[in-house]
């Protein structure tokens, strides 16, 4: 948990080759967060508290969308980058 939301990451990879085994990972990808803050206290219903999908969360009065590329690290989308800032 970062923040005390659930989040999932997105990462971009492209196979161009089986043998030899020849993977491209791209350098940027997407860290998605629940729109809810987790609790330990059972609440399957709360979907917003447990899916980090950004066509959910949208929908819940609480999401954060962040309209400033220059600010990825706000919201509840950001980019990897910033994710791994964040983790330093």
């Amino acid at each position: 948990m970062i923040n005390g939301h659930k989040f999932d990451l997105r990462i971009y990879v492209l196979i161009t080759s089986y043998e030899p085994l020849r993977i491209y990972v791209f350098q940027e990808g997407l860290a998605r967060f629940a729109s809810e803050t987790y609790t330990s206290k059972i609440n399957k219903n709360n979907k917003f508290m447990h899916l980090t999908n950004y066509s959910i969360n949208k929908k819940n009065e609480k999401f954060i969308m962040n309209e400033n590329c220059e600010q990825d690290d706000y919201g509840y989308k950001w980019s990897l980058g910033a994710f791994c800032r964040h983790l330093e």
